[in-house]
């Protein structure tokens, strides 16, 4: 116990030492936070009136967030499965930095649905097998996947660094069957967010079994992209160093996922459009509008013009391997991705109604404020989970050591 509450008092120590950089950066996410908290009381006080949903569009920018992040979080999956299966050493130096934005991810989305139920006092429902959205319910088994997600990562992310702290060695004959598990649930998070929509007869849009396949592709190249990014500024802005092989693996993971998500892009409107009936509605009007209603067309052919300018760019070897240009195609592509997870698909799963209504959604400026809000918060939690696994990578923080002053 002594050591514990050492692990965690050198832990919180290292992370809260820093320059004026630093401290620029958190001040800026704890604002973003603040004004999270004033539009979240606005929401409780004044009911979901304050946003852009309504009785025919009854999810909108959180849940379309909630999608994406259940995706980022699975995509961490790309640095621990090389580390661990295929024993690729520039990746196992880095895996547990995976595991902090899984961790991360999953906090996210669980502050999203929390934003998204409109009143606290109803997320008792979400909990199997208490609430009404237990097992009965894909939203139950939603809740169930996330949660165990996030004390797999939980558990070996913190694990493997109390024995860096300590300098114990890993206690490989529960650990690695737990990082296996870990690896094949990343699957199962996104599968069941796939289903949670996909299991929807009344939304054709979404009703179709290629769902899943389209989430876990975007993940893995969503994933790897926002990783890329991370690493980098790592790199830019610490003494931990992050191996070009383990980069040029993430990379050549989100080239072909993101070509994967493209090609199953287009195979569904070649299917949908094809021959046109109504069922196909939803994705008409999310490429070229009905009724004269375009709300959502230029989010659309905006997020294919990203993620086909992020391939076409990953797929040449000049910017794929330049350190200096890869995050500008990774930043497209995570962007692209965001819009195509949100805009592009839960928005226009319910234009039109199953009874033929014709309703755009605006997001309101407290959606975005929200949402920003949240984002904030992650990035905030991220900040502070990197830099002490980092610290402890280093061998800044240590047990019985003197933790070492952030410069």
């Amino acid at each position: 116990m002594q050591q514990l509450i050492r692990f965690a008092t050198d832990y919180v120590g290292y992370v809260l030492k820093g320059g004026a950089k630093f401290y620029a950066w958190m001040g800026s996410l704890a604002a973003l936070i603040a004004c999270m908290l004033y539009v979240f009381y606005l929401q409780n006080t004044e009911g979901l009136i304050v946003t852009g949903m309504t009785s025919q569009i009854h999810d909108g920018l959180y849940f379309a967030n909630l999608v994406f992040l259940v995706g980022v979080a699975a995509g961490a999956v790309t640095i621990v499965f090389p580390a661990y299966v295929y024993h690729h050493e520039g990746m196992h130096k880095v895996s547990v930095l995976g595991e902090m934005l899984a961790i991360t991810a999953v906090i996210m989305v669980m502050v999203f649905v929390f934003a998204h139920m409109g009143r606290p006092d109803r997320l008792w429902h979400m909990i199997p097998p208490w609430g009404i959205y237990s097992f009965s319910a894909m939203l139950g088994w939603d809740v169930l996947v996330l949660n165990g997600y996030l004390f797999l990562n939980f558990i070996c992310g913190f694990y493997y660094l109390w024995c860096k702290y300590t300098g114990q060695p890993i206690n490989k004959k529960w650990f690695i069957p737990l990082v296996y598990v870990a690896i094949v649930w990343a699957l199962s998070i996104h599968t069941v967010t796939a289903f949670l929509i996909s299991t929807m007869p009344s939304r054709p849009m979404w009703h179709h079994s290629m769902m899943p396949l389209r989430f876990i592709c975007t993940a893995f190249a969503a994933g790897p992209a926002l990783i890329i990014l991370i690493f980098m500024i790592i790199r830019k802005n610490t003494r931990f160093w992050i191996d070009d092989s383990a980069i040029k693996l993430l990379s050549t993971i989100v080239t072909w996922c993101l070509g994967i998500a493209i090609f199953l892009t287009l195979s569904e409107v070649v299917v949908e459009l094809y021959a046109r009936t109504e069922h196909a509605n939803g994705l008409y009007y999310l490429m070229f509008g009905l009724h004269g209603l375009t709300g959502l067309v230029p989010w659309f052919w905006s997020a294919v013009i990203l993620m086909v300018s992020a391939f076409a760019l990953f797929l040449t070897p000049s910017v794929r391997n330049n350190m200096k240009l890869l995050p500008i195609p990774c930043a497209m592509a995570f962007v692209g991705i965001w819009i195509e997870k949100g805009m592009g698909l839960i928005v226009p799963g319910f234009i039109p109604t199953p009874i033929g209504e014709v309703t755009e959604y605006y997001p309101t400026f407290v959606e975005w404020l929200m949402t920003l809000g949240i984002w904030a918060f992650g990035f905030f939690i991220l900040t502070i989970l990197l830099k002490g696994a980092i610290g402890i990578l280093l061998g800044d923080i240590k047990f019985g050591g003197q933790t070492a002053t952030v410069k």
